[in-house]
């Protein structure tokens, strides 16, 4: 069997990992498979294939911030390019992640899947595939998506435009490209995410719920005291927030409120951060660049005493569950899938407007110790989020549809 998977980044961030973990996992098991990419990767091999380059990625970015129609103008060539490695290549099944990120055109792509006839598994990290402009909608409580959107309150966030607001042409054309497939089934990472598609034009596809896995031989409890030499931490204790981009979405104004609200025996530490931000953090909070070294993450989380997720806009949660893995409790926000990873015994739920309660539920942490939850946030993950067992469902998956493919080919 071959696989090809299609993201935007290749072993960056959280949908980097899941794609190059699932590619390792692939080819131990036998299975041939290729990562095509946009915009970074890690490392590149034969396997992999980089879609556009810098000014293709330029002029995509330039069309969407006049035009809004991201994914539908723009790197046309680049697409068509890959679409003919992928016809030399011949895969069995394509996986799809995200699809947006200046780097490719769903147009030309799905025209081609539709020729092609190829299985399609379709793993949604966001909301961007049935919505007229944004990858998220939670924060600006928008229900346009349901109907068809139309006067986007969110013209000027990501995929961000600046002028034209094409929202309702951008729904129709998505809507008319992305339910033309046939052996096609959409995965989710979470229920809450599958809920939603659910009620979105993709319903018409079969839905399945495969968490994101962790790898429970690096993410686990390590030693962290070199992270706290390291970053100055001492005796302090640790709150931790991580994220591959850090925004109001994702929590940074929570956590600058929280380091009003703690005292001086407490320090905060933020992963994922800029230059820029970096540079306003209050003296109790510590920034960290973004890493792509997991090893050095799990020091990190390992040296905390407490993880904080804080964003309102979450599809699963992945740094949640690694630094459950980690054998750290976890706080998230009840309005995300997050209520899905924490269970009792290993984290706290709160009000995303409630900094008050917050602070409750880590003095809670306080004061019974890391310790008193590390064994159940260890036994969550090893029980719910294992890598292997996550990665053996997508590979079920593939396997189906092939089946199913090879049945259809007999009957024609």
């Amino acid at each position: 069997m071959k696989v090809l998977q299609i993201n935007s980044v290749s072993g960056f961030g959280s949908t980097g990992r899941i794609v190059t973990d699932l590619d390792t996992t692939l080819r131990a098991k036998g299975i041939e498979s290729y990562i095509a990419y946009g915009r970074e990767a890690l490392a590149e091999n034969d396997h992999t294939l980089r879609v556009g380059r810098k000014l293709d990625y330029i002029v995509h970015g330039g069309l969407t911030r006049l035009f809004d129609r991201h994914g539908l103008w723009g790197s046309g060539r680049a697409t068509r390019k890959l679409i003919r490695r992928i016809r030399e290549i011949d895969p069995d099944v394509i996986h799809l992640h995200n699809l947006h990120g200046y780097y490719l055109n769903v147009r030309v792509l799905f025209e081609y899947l539709r020729e092609a006839r190829k299985p399609v598994i379709w793993t949604l990290h966001d909301c961007w595939s049935f919505t007229g402009h944004c990858a998220h909608f939670s924060y600006a409580q928008c229900e346009r998506w349901r109907e068809g959107c139309h006067t986007c309150p969110q013209k000027r966030t990501y995929p961000a435009s600046n002028l034209l607001d094409n929202s309702r042409r951008n729904y129709e054309k998505k809507k008319e490209l992305f339910t033309g497939l046939e052996n096609t089934v959409i995965v989710t990472p979470s229920q809450w995410l599958a809920d939603l598609v659910a009620k979105s034009f993709l319903a018409k596809y079969p839905i399945k719920v495969i968490n994101n896995g962790i790898d429970t031989e690096v993410f686990k409890p390590v030693d962290g005291e070199p992270a706290r030499r390291k970053y100055g931490l001492g005796k302090s204790f640790v709150i931790l927030g991580v994220a591959s981009t850090w925004s109001e979405r994702k929590g940074f104004s929570s956590f600058i409120e929280l380091s009003k609200r703690i005292d001086d025996t407490c320090k905060i530490v933020l992963v994922g951060l800029s230059e820029k931000q970096m540079a306003k953090l209050p003296a109790n909070v510590i920034g960290i660049r973004r890493t792509s070294d997991v090893n050095e993450l799990a020091e990190v989380y390992s040296a905390a005493d407490v993880f904080v997720n804080a964003s309102v806009e979450e599809t699963f949660g992945l740094v949640t569950a690694e630094a459950l893995a980690c054998g750290t409790p976890a706080i998230v926000f009840d309005s995300t899938p997050g209520t899905e990873i924490v269970m009792e015994g290993c984290g706290y739920v709160v009000r995303p407007d409630n900094i008050q309660g917050l602070v409750g539920c880590i003095e809670k942490v306080r004061a019974k110790g890391k310790s008193h939850y590390s064994e159940s946030c260890r036994q969550r993950v090893e029980v719910n989020f294992r890598k292997s067992e996550r990665f053996d469902a997508y590979v079920e998956v593939y396997r189906n549809l092939d089946e199913k493919e090879r049945v259809r080919g007999l009957g024609t």
